[in-house]
């Protein structure tokens, strides 16, 4: 596999290989963020309370997921890196180092949020209506963060050397299962009682440790790309220190992410739970369109990686350029689409309720303007992941949500009085800044300077 798999990705059509990355793996996001998907549709049966539930709860699930992602995107680094400078050996090294990391990393933090729920709700300002549903939930979900990150790990693993198609199977093997327990654990049926919200946890759960031990199995088998063993997983500090250098700031990007979106939940919880609802389900179409930009963006980060390992930088210049173009036209498109189908989408959701399916639809129209230059940073911040360079991702992501999106969010719907109106806006316009700054930054050239610097993914583990 290893000549064959570094010739597609470093030679050859650029627009091909970015395509036979970035598909599956969007496939993959798309398929993965029916999970959310299909617990709103069924908890909307339940009511607006259920949905708010559950809105309240994800800012801060992503919010502890984000804190152990920079160590799946050094996995994904590293190891296209190693792949593309055709190093076999530290290919699996690197793995099984990730999958250790990232398991130590998953039990803290499963330990830390489960005990940490009811406080946390609190402080986020769940309301008496939604906060036992709401803990709940979050300790279901906590639960089962040891099996999520295993298989975020193994997808990213797998995408560093550009086998992207194994994950897809198994993310769809899942969805299917998940679409099946959701009703059973939900309502319930037969022996089997009906845990109502925590049931669309209790769901996730099962078919997340169905993927993980899937994951697992295939690695210690290595027939796929990828060998890890039992004898690697030790703290090496070499590897720790190439895993620190470029998951650490992508840890502060996500995690910083994470924080806008909880101190955003803030500001819309003081609107009451019919917004929480509408917010709930204009995050949700949002997601939609981010987990395709993110993909994009993965893709970027692997094909830049694998040629920077195989010192083509100019060939990696032309990746990113050829995915800004992509991402800013496709995503606008996307966009104008959106905005087209906004009411009938969240009456899907909320069939019951104009002021949420009223408020939710003007959420996504607002937002849909703006998804090009959203698309366009994702891939720019893939750029310059790939190349190491994850401080620029960092601050592009800061300066996005922290410098625009939330001071400008509380500005409008308080100090300039236009209620949740202005939580809308704040959206299409941090995107717009954000987008255009990566981009520019991205012409400077510093990315290239950087790679020239760092030479230490032409050296293995001996």
């Amino acid at each position: 596999m290893s000549s064959t798999t570094r010739n597609k990705f470093t030679e050859g059509n650029i627009f091909s290989s970015l395509l036979s990355l970035a598909l599956p793996i969007i496939f993959a996001n798309i398929l993965q963020s029916a999970y959310q998907l299909i617990d709103t549709f069924w908890l909307g049966r339940l009511g607006a309370d259920a949905v708010a539930a559950v809105s309240l709860s994800f800012p801060l699930l992503f919010l502890v997921l984000s804190i152990g992602s920079g160590l799946t995107l050094a996995g994904t680094v590293l190891v296209a890196r190693y792949k593309g400078a055709n190093n076999q050996k530290a290919v699996d090294f690197s793995s099984s180092q990730s999958v250790f990391l990232i398991l130590l990393t998953s039990i803290l933090l499963a330990v830390l949020s489960y005990f940490a729920s009811g406080p946390l709700m609190k402080v986020i300002g769940a309301g008496p209506d939604i906060i036992d549903d709401s803990v709940t939930y979050f300790k279901v979900s906590a639960l089962g963060f040891v099996f999520l990150f295993l298989f975020f790990i193994f997808q990213s693993l797998m995408r560093g050397i550009g086998n992207v198609m194994l994950p897809v199977y198994i993310v769809l093997f899942t969805v299917i299962l998940n679409a099946g327990l959701d009703p059973l654990f939900i309502y319930g049926y037969g022996p089997i009682p009906g845990y109502g919200v925590a049931g669309a946890a209790v769901s996730s759960v099962v078919t997340q440790a169905i993927a993980a031990a899937i994951g697992l199995i295939i690695m210690f088998r290595g027939k796929h790309g990828i060998k890890i063993s039992l004898a690697s997983m030790y703290f090496n500090m070499e590897n720790l220190r190439r895993t620190f250098t470029i998951g650490f700031p992508a840890s502060i990007e996500q995690s910083t992410r994470a924080l806008g979106m909880t101190f955003m939940m803030v500001i819309v919880t003081s609107f009451g739970s019919d917004i929480v609802a509408a917010y709930g389900i204009g995050a949700r179409m949002l997601s939609f369109i981010v987990v395709p930009a993110l993909g994009l963006g993965i893709a970027t980060t692997s094909l830049v990686g694998q040629n920077i390992g195989a010192l083509k930088i100019k060939r990696a210049e032309k990746v990113a350029n050829l995915s800004a173009k992509i991402a800013f036209f496709g995503f606008t498109g996307l966009g104008f689409i959106m905005f087209l189908v906004a009411v009938p989408l969240t009456t899907f959701f909320i069939p019951d309720d104009p002021k949420v399916i009223h408020d939710g639809a003007l959420f996504i129209k607002v937002m849909s303007i703006s998804f090009g230059f959203m698309g366009l940073q994702q891939v720019m911040n893939g750029t310059f992941n790939g190349a190491g360079f994850t401080k620029a991702s960092m601050f592009i992501s800061i300066l996005g949500l922290w410098v625009v999106r939330f001071p400008l969010a509380y500005i409008l719907s308080y100090t300039l009085e236009m209620g949740p109106v202005g939580i809308w806006w704040a959206f299409p316009i941090s995107n717009l800044i954000a987008g255009t700054v990566a981009f520019i930054y991205f012409k400077t050239g510093y990315w290239k300077k950087r790679v020239f610097r760092d030479r230490s993914f032409l050296t293995g583990y001996e």
